[in-house]
């Protein structure tokens, strides 16, 4: 994944802002609430060039410094404690924190200390158990839903497939294991399934998708106070990338008729930001560009304001 070039919040030092080349970051920062230029920093002048200095011969008084020339660090007393060893001045951290293409905020591999936690767009990344607690809870507003709508399909999946199942059940309880005249299940039940199916994931598409796309949270995750947000901007998902998203997670329901697969499907990528670093995405995250932040409590989402260009 690459980001765009661009004056983006510097993962290390957020009160400040850098510009990103695609590759690493380039130039000197600039106060976060300063508004950057257009484009690039301009090229800084490169350090002069070291001045030579003359041989002399022991005893000789030094010889006198030509003009321009930085003074010379005065010579150090016998018996005193040395100079505390420090950065040059002028001197900046190497620039970026990943390999050329990676986001800002990316650990190279081996890096010795702890690089700082990402914070898109100047917020904090939303927890594991708040985004779980929040799925959980759309989960139940779907599953009633799911009760009132389909209700009637499931009763009639049940008068179907009651006969055959009724008997199976008796001759376990009996230690019988044959399965010589059992009864058939209805012709009905492939259809109702595949019904039942089509209207939880029609419900679940029409819970989610729309409030997604215009505030980047559903019920339970205003609850939870935690937002989906692009990488780019943060900004409002849109239909395209909200649709794109619910996808990955919600499609796979049409494959429960196939022994579960779409069940296995949905469970891979409910486990995947575990395993996702250091943005903790899903892959439905990653499909749709996007990440889930904290929302602070105290400030309303509809009027929050950012200034431009935060980090991805």
């Amino acid at each position: 994944m690459s980001v765009q070039p661009g004056w983006y919040v510097d993962p290390a030092d957020p009160e400040t802002r850098r510009y990103w080349d695609g590759e690493g970051w380039i130039g000197a920062p600039i106060p976060v609430d300063a508004t950057p230029p257009e484009g690039p920093p301009p090229v800084e002048a490169p350090p002069p060039a070291p001045v030579p200095q003359p041989v002399t011969s022991p005893g000789a008084p030094p010889a006198p410094a030509p003009p321009g020339a930085p003074a010379s660090a005065p010579p150090a007393v016998p018996g005193s404690a040395p100079p505390a060893a420090g950065p040059p001045p002028g001197w900046q951290p190497p620039p970026g924190y990943g390999h050329p293409g990676l986001p800002p905020g990316w650990t190279p591999p081996g890096w010795a200390a702890r690089m700082p936690e990402p914070r898109p767009h100047g917020l904090p990344l939303a927890g594991l158990g708040a985004r779980l607690i929040a799925r959980l809870i759309d989960f139940g507003i779907v599953l009633a839903l799911n009760v009132v709508v389909n209700g009637w399909f499931v009763w009639r999946l049940v008068q179907e497939m009651a006969p055959y199942w009724r008997e199976v059940f008796r001759r376990a309880m009996a230690g019988n294991s044959s399965t010589e005249g059992l009864p058939q299940i209805g012709e009905q039940a492939g259809g109702l399934q595949v019904a039942i199916l089509l209207i939880a994931t029609a419900l679940w598409l029409a819970y989610e998708v729309p409030t997604m796309a215009s505030s980047g949270q559903t019920f339970g995750k205003r609850v939870m106070g935690i937002r989906a947000v692009p990488l780019t901007a943060d900004q409002p998902l849109g239909f395209g990338r909200a649709l794109r998203r619910w996808n990955t997670l919600g499609l796979p329901t049409l494959l429960w008729y196939c022994c579960g697969l779409g069940l296995l499907l949905q469970l891979i990528d409910a486990i995947s930001p575990l395993f996702d670093h250091p943005l903790r995405q899903a892959l439905h995250d990653k499909r749709a560009q996007t990440v889930v932040v904290q929302v602070p409590r105290h400030t309303p989402t509809a009027t929050r304001s950012e200034p431009p260009g935060d980090t991805p």
